[in-house]
């Protein structure tokens, strides 16, 4: 904590961190007044290329006449919203026809507004599991387009190398079964260990960090040893599960927002009595495993499946973090320092430091004292560029 701050920028870094106050000559004087200055936020785990908003309200209606067009000519929409809510740098996990590539690189020539994204492409997935978009529906029925579903060992690791042509930054992979998917269960394993191995040894071999679906104790423990970076959603993780990523480093990514959202909006949108039943099972066993974990100094990043409930709104999720065990600073730095470790840009973002990009954004009041002053962005600036800004001063 520092108060008074002044942050020299230069460019797109921040040059210097000073707090006397004294602005050399040549620079440009931006005063946020009262308001608390923090590093941009970072979402470990978004899916901008989709949006419940999307939806008519007949699911099935939904998947038939919506295309990978509808949701790439809407992504920029939801990117947008999502940097103007302080979050500067994302993990997109996963998007139908590598629209998360295209939408990344749009985003870094300057042609749109937008965070920061890792992208991961199409995610990994076996036949009949919860990346297999064909499930549910009759066999004569044909879904055209590139797919993640890939089977074997030799299958999963041609399905990375894929990825990595295509642009990938990140890869991931479904090790269990999921809650917005047709199959039964919500978190039994659907890939072998020696899949899962694969996946990974092959990931790394290319430099690729990997993000591991995984709701199911005996999914998420097959992900840790197979050396995954990041189990996400972790739902059910068990004692066992909780020693092994700390043995392993592993990051635990919790998305312990979205289960009110889903509950409260799910049936109005739509979506198969099925799949609210399953988030029924998951949603407070989540939040319970997340508490555990919060006990036992697990490494935990800041993610929230964004995309799942509107872009925008990720900050809510910082008072859900803080409700179920997390102090303020412990959920500011599972979006800050811990989520840019997880990421493998401790040296670029998630800290206020000489040499970081200038992502800065601004809340009114302290955030210390009150989590949810997160969901309010006063100020947003992206690499030294002012994205959103109270009346000047």
């Amino acid at each position: 904590m520092i108060d008074h701050p002044l942050v020299l920028i230069e460019g797109e870094r921040i040059k210097e961190v000073r707090s006397d106050g004294q602005v050399p000559d040549g620079y440009m004087r931006i005063d946020l007044g009262n308001a608390t200055l923090l590093p941009g936020l970072i979402d470990c785990h978004v899916h901008l290329a989709s949006d419940p908003t999307q939806s008519s309200g007949n699911y099935y209606k939904d998947v038939l006449q919506m295309s990978a067009i509808d949701f790439a000519v809407s992504a920029h929409v939801f990117a947008k919203r999502t940097l103007e809510a302080g979050f500067t740098t994302v993990r997109n996990l996963g998007s139908a026809e590598y629209i998360d590539v295209a939408l990344r690189n749009a985003i870094n020539r300057g042609d749109i507004a937008g965070p920061r994204i890792l992208a991961a492409t199409l995610p990994l997935g076996a036949t009949g599991g919860h990346a297999d978009d064909t499930t549910g529906f009759s066999p004569y029925i044909e879904f055209h387009g590139e797919t993640g579903v890939a089977d074997g060992v030799d299958a999963v690791r041609r399905r990375v190398r894929e990825d990595v042509k295509r642009g990938a930054d990140v890869i991931k992979f479904m090790a269990s079964a999921g809650v917005l998917s047709a199959e039964e269960s919500v978190g039994a394993p659907q890939y072998s260990q020696a899949e899962m191995d694969a996946i990974v040894d092959e990931s790394h071999r290319w430099g690729k960090r990997v993000a591991a679906h995984a709701h199911g104790s005996e999914a998420i423990k097959m992900a840790i040893k197979a050396g995954v970076d990041s189990i996400e959603h972790s739902s059910l993780i068990d004692d066992e599960g909780l020693k092994l990523a700390k043995q392993h480093g592993t990051y635990l990514v919790f998305d312990v927002y979205n289960d009110d959202y889903i509950l409260a909006e799910y049936t109005r949108l739509g979506f198969p009595a099925s799949t609210i039943e399953k988030e029924k099972k998951v949603g407070r066993l989540q939040r319970e495993s997340f508490r555990r974990a919060v006990k036992a100094g697990e490494k935990l990043a800041f993610g929230t499946d964004a995309g799942v409930y509107p872009h925008g709104w990720n900050g809510k999720q910082f008072a859900k973090m803080v409700e179920w065990g997390m102090t303020p600073m412990q959920a500011i730095q599972a979006a800050t320092t811990n989520a840019a470790d997880l990421l493998g840009w401790s040296d670029k973002v998630g800290a206020v430091k000489p040499g970081y990009y200038a992502d800065l954004v601004a809340v009114d009041g302290d955030p210390l004292a009150s989590v949810a002053a997160l969901e309010h962005v006063s100020f947003v600036m992206k690499g030294g560029a002012i994205v959103k800004s109270p009346a000047a001063r």
